[in-house]
């Protein structure tokens, strides 16, 4: 099974990023998504950044996230 994160942006170095997601921090490659830059949010999948999405839709995903969390 294939998951992809919604990560908002906050750093971004050339093609190098780093995403937040409730406090952790992870590098992002933004290859597929040159345009992207910091308060963006992204999917990543595999350490890169495959898409942006509006800020509503990353804080559905993120939500939906935590409630799996808080069921396990």
């Amino acid at each position: 099974m294939c998951l992809a994160v919604p990560l908002k942006l906050i750093s971004v170095d050339g093609r190098q990023g780093v995403g937040e997601f409730d406090g952790v921090r992870r590098s992002v490659r933004l290859d597929f998504v040159p345009k992207a830059a910091v308060g963006d949010y992204v999917i990543v999948h595999a350490g890169f950044a495959i898409e942006t999405m509006k800020p509503e839709q990353a804080e559905a995903d993120r939500q939906a996230f935590r409630e799996v969390t808080d069921a396990l």
